[in-house]
Formats: structure tokens, C-alpha cells, sequence
């Protein structure tokens, strides 16, 4: 009897704490483009959200194309997708935001910063306007425009480009400006596209500027690629690879601050906020550092140079979303992964078995790197736990358990999959 009151007494707090987090549901802009251009659809999924005891909405506003989902004098509109096309009348976003504060919903709009291009469809912005912005990618095969990896679907921009900021943080301001009730905005994708992003001669005289002198060998002084016995390509560094990583996130740092500050001096009120991936370890391949600037990654990774964790961001941001994106939740789970099996598709991920591939140690590493700078949201791709909703589950109790609340990525999963009741607060 004793037994049964302290468990059912556990589960009382477990669940009191749980009521204390902030709780996110994301809701993905092509994947719901025809279901949310009608007024009842958005209102009914609202219902259900609200109902489930979420705190918060993600609205994503500007997909990977670069198009944006409101009437904008930058960036192109998407009225249409998959071939379906929504009531250019319709103010979606202004629709969206109402009827979330009707029900006591805060609404983040969320939009992909560094990309502007979709390559399954060859459609967007770096397709029909700024072929330029494009990442040059430095592979084994040489240098290719990332329109022509066509086994990629982000069309990634070069970050370092003045032109390309001064766009994005426009249409952030502009965002802003349009939509003064909206709560918080998050950024997604202030990345590069991965190691082997950008290449272009601008970034190397931009690098040069950075380090004060010429590269002798470029792009070997960085890296060359080489193959092995087998013909197997590998990366060799270079004696400017780890400054090379630095100025690349110092690149995505700068972004960051400018950004924050032209969006707080439109609204000083407004939540801003990140999302990126929670393997930190490896994050530094997309050339973003979102620990706090008082962790030092040198004295962990031999990546990192003395003057890396300068350009740590947390202290930046309202709130930080870290996909904690691992069908492992728990340490222990890693441990017995069969390592041939592992299948890790995100920017930077790799196939190992430390610790953090998992939602649990991903969530610690995250926290013991942030150092408090900011709120820590765990989020969940709930493809990742397809046929398994016992994971599911076991997954957003864990983020709930080891960070400041849970962010669910995407609403048409829940939907598709018909978990409405997995979904546990």
C-alpha cells in the first residue's frame, strides 16, 4: 500500500511540474498549406491544440522556398502549393494569430532563414531572382551550386553574403512591423548548409579580411578532400581549417545580434527566439555556436579555437528550441544501438554512440552548454516514432523532465498518424 501511494504521489508531481512548462506545437507551412487556408480547419486544429494543454504555437511563415505566407514587399508570396491554390484575400497569418489568442495561445512565427530554394521542386527565390546567394559547395567532386545536389532539398544561401542579411533581417523587420500582436518569433535554418558550405571566392576574400592576410591554397588550406586504398573520399584539415570554423560562426553570431536588435527596436516585447539541432558536438559543421559565450567548447573539442566560445549566441535569445531529434530517449539506449544500423539524416548528424544521440543526452549536453542564457524547449520530430508511440511518449516526458518544456514538430504528423491521445501533459 505504501508502495502504490508513493508511486501514484510521484506521478501527482511529475504531472504539477509538468503544468509549469511551456508546451509548443509546431505547425509546418507546406505540409499544412491546403488544410490551413480555410477558417474552420485553422480553428478546429486550434481547438484540438488547446485542448491538449499546449501552451504555444509555431506558425511557419517563410518555408525552405523563400516565399513567405502573408502579403509582403520583399519577398514573393506563396499562394500556391501542390497544386493548390489559397485565397490571395485571405490574411492566414492575422486569422492564425486571433484565434490562437482567443484561446490563450501565445504564436511564434517561424521562418527559414539561410535558404531559399526548394531542389525537389526547383522552386524559389535562388531559382527565379538570386542564383547568386546560392551555396557554393566544396565536395569531392569539386565545387557545385547547391541547385545541383539534387539529393539535397534546402536550397542553402551563403550567410556570409552582406546582401543576404540585409534581405532577411528586412523581412524580419518587416514581419514585425505588419503583425505587432504576434508573441515571438524563431528563427530557423541561421546555418550554413553543412561542412562543406560556402566556398564561393566571396567567402574566401571574406575569410581573408577576417584573418588579416591571403590564403595561399585555396580551398586546401581549409580542407582537401583525399581518397584512400579503397577510393573512399575523406577531409584532410588544412592550417586555416579551425580559424575557418571560427569566422564562420563568428558570420551566423553577427547575424544573430542584428537581427535580435532590429526586430526588439520595432517590438521590444516580442519573444525572440532559435531553433537548431541539440548535438552540439558536431553543430559547429552548420557554423553556429548557440551555447552561452561563458562555455569554452576548446577545453571539450579540439575543433573549437580559444576564441570560438566568443561567439556562443544564447545570451542573445528569448528561447531557444533544440531538436532533440533521436528515436533513442534514453543514454542507456545508445548504448545497446547496433552502430551499422544507425540512420541519422539531419545537418551535422553523425553515427556514433555517445552519449547525446539520444532525447535524454542531448537535453544535458544542451543544458550544460547554454549555462542558463536561456529557456531550453525540447523538440520532437514525431516521424521519428512511427509504429512506436510508446516512444513517442516516453520522449516528450523526457523533455518535459530535462528542459524547460517540449516543442512537437509537426502537427500534420499527429494528424496523419492519429496520436491526438499519445500526446501526455
Amino acid at each position: 500500500m505504501k508502495q502504490i501511494l508513493s508511486l501514484l504521489l510521484l506521478f501527482f508531481a511529475a504531472s504539477l511540474h509538468s503544468q509549469d512548462k511551456q508546451k509548443f506545437l509546431w505547425f509546418d507551412a507546406t505540409a499544412n498549406f491546403e488544410r490551413l487556408s480555410f477558417k474552420d480547419s485553422i480553428s478546429f486544429y486550434l481547438d484540438k491544440t488547446k485542448s491538449l494543454g499546449f501552451t504555444d504555437v509555431v506558425v511557419d511563415v517563410k518555408p525552405i522556398t523563400g516565399e513567405v505566407l502573408y502579403n509582403s514587399e520583399i519577398a514573393p508570396q506563396m499562394k500556391e502549393w501542390n497544386n493548390y491554390g489559397r485565397d490571395s484575400s485571405f490574411n492566414f497569418l492575422e486569422f492564425f494569430i486571433d484565434e490562437s489568442h482567443d484561446r490563450n495561445l501565445k504564436v511564434h512565427a517561424s521562418l527559414n532563414v539561410f535558404v531559399a530554394g526548394h531542389n525537389f521542386f526547383n522552386r524559389g527565390v535562388v531559382y527565379n531572382s538570386k542564383p547568386e546567394w546560392q551555396s557554393i559547395n566544396y565536395t569531392d567532386s569539386g565545387m557545385v551550386p547547391i541547385t545541383k545536389l539534387n539529393h539535397k532539398y534546402s536550397a542553402m544561401l551563403n550567410p556570409a553574403l552582406q546582401e543576404v542579411q540585409k534581405y532577411e533581417i528586412s523581412i524580419l523587420q518587416e514581419l514585425v512591423e505588419k503583425y505587432p500582436s504576434l508573441d515571438g518569433i524563431i528563427l530557423d535554418r541561421v546555418r550554413y548548409d553543412c561542412i562543406e558550405a560556402d566556398f564561393s571566392n566571396e567567402s574566401k576574400i571574406l575569410f581573408e579580411n577576417y584573418i588579416n592576410q591571403n590564403i595561399e591554397t585555396f580551398p586546401g588550406d581549409i580542407f582537401e578532400w583525399k581518397k584512400n586504398s579503397t577510393g573512399k573520399s575523406s577531409r584532410v584539415e588544412g592550417k586555416h581549417y579551425k580559424k575557418w570554423i571560427e569566422w564562420r560562426a563568428s558570420v551566423i553570431y553577427n547575424f544573430i545580434k542584428k537581427a535580435r536588435q532590429a526586430v526588439k527596436t520595432i517590438n521590444p516585447d516580442i519573444s525572440f527566439g532559435d531553433y537548431a539541432g541539440a548535438w552540439y558536438p558536431l553543430y559547429y559543421e552548420v557554423g553556429v555556436n548557440w551555447a552561452s559565450n561563458k562555455y569554452n567548447p576548446a577545453k571539450d573539442f579540439d575543433w573549437a579555437t580559444s576564441d570560438y566560445k566568443n561567439f556562443g549566441y544564447a545570451e542573445l535569445l528569448d528561447l531557444f528550441l533544440s531538436g532533440n531529434y533521436f528515436y533513442e530517449v534514453t543514454k542507456d539506449e545508445v548504448e545497446k544501438l547496433n552502430e551499422v544500423k544507425v540512420n541519422r539524416a539531419e545537418a551535422a548528424m553523425g553515427k556514433g554512440k555517445e552519449y547525446w544521440y539520444s532525447v535524454e543526452g542531448s537535453a544535458e549536453i544542451a543544458d550544460s552548454v547554454v549555462m542558463n542564457a536561456a529557456p531550453i524547449i525540447g523538440g520532437l520530430y514525431v516521424e521519428q516514432y512511427k509504429d512506436h508511440p510508446e516512444q513517442f511518449i516516453l520522449a516528450i516526458k523526457m523533455c518535459l523532465k530535462k528542459t524547460n518544456g517540449v516543442m512537437i514538430f509537426d502537427i500534420v504528423h499527429i494528424i496523419n498518424n492519429n496520436w491526438w491521445d499519445e500526446i501526455e501533459f
